[in-house]
């Protein structure tokens, strides 16, 4: 924590974003029927931790970064889906943590992904995107209430994550027959061996849906992270500084 005075300016945005998260802890519950997903034990409570990082600061980059170009996903391809995990209580921690289940990334990413999911269509499948920019202070807030042994599944704030720069996306497949998520070898965000890229357990099935999905990234400029199949961060991603702002204040572009 930037054990730095908070200007009032500051302050005032700190409290709208806190009243924002803490609104999402409140409302944002999904039924017991929905799909099994990953959860952990926070280190400390998650109500705790967010003030905290609500209120640090990013890590000082110094060079010449690129524009940002943030894209809204669902602007550029309606058929590509979102399931944004961390707007509801169903991800690895249990708590919603963004006000708003929204998908954005930097226009050549975005571009890319669009290609990515016009090429999976000849497959039978669709994109279905679980995250993509992440605002650093989540990324500090995951880091914090993960156990030290499951660090090596988040990123360390000390140096960002390239969701930060808003060049990495965490997906899956659906079937475009009947809208179905796909079986995959672990769940997403599973801090397991099963969620490594070359796993060699599970259904000859699950394996080769989730090969699928990496061949097809793989030819847009994407990358798989090394211990997450459905995590792929884009090529220049270093172009990008490490950003903080809140998917409301994102100004919308075609």
């Amino acid at each position: 924590m930037d054990a730095r005075p908070i200007p009032p300016v500051a302050r005032r945005g700190l409290a709208f974003a806190l009243g924002a998260c803490v609104a999402a802890l409140v409302h944002a519950r999904e039924p017991a029927t929905a799909a099994p997903y990953f959860h952990i034990d926070p280190v400390r409570p998650v109500a705790e931790l967010l003030p905290i990082a609500l209120a640090a600061t990013p890590p000082v980059e110094h060079g010449d970064f690129r524009a940002s170009d943030l894209v809204e996903l669902t602007t550029l391809d309606p058929g590509i889906r979102l399931d944004i995990r961390y707007a509801t209580s169903r991800n690895f921690l249990g708590t919603p943590l963004y006000s708003e289940a929204r998908a954005f990334l930097q226009r050549p990413a975005a571009d890319a992904l669009v290609r990515v999911q016009r090429a999976l269509a000849r497959d039978g499948y669709g994109l279905l995107v679980h995250d993509a920019y992440r605002p650093w202070y989540v990324t500090r807030l995951f880091w914090d209430a993960t156990p030290v042994d499951k660090h090596a599944f988040v990123a360390d704030p000390a140096t960002g994550s390239r969701h930060n720069r808003g060049c990495a996306v965490d997906l899956t497949l659906y079937a475009l027959a009947d809208g179905d998520a796909v079986d995959m070898p672990s769940l997403y965000d599973e801090m397991s061996e099963r969620a490594y890229p070359g796993y060699a357990g599970g259904t000859a099935e699950q394996r080769a849906r989730r090969d699928l999905l990496r061949r097809r990234m793989e030819a847009e400029g994407f990358s798989v992270y090394a211990t997450e199949w459905w995590h792929f961060d884009y090529r220049g991603w270093p172009a990008y500084a490490i950003q903080n702002v809140r998917f409301e204040d994102i100004a919308t572009k075609p």
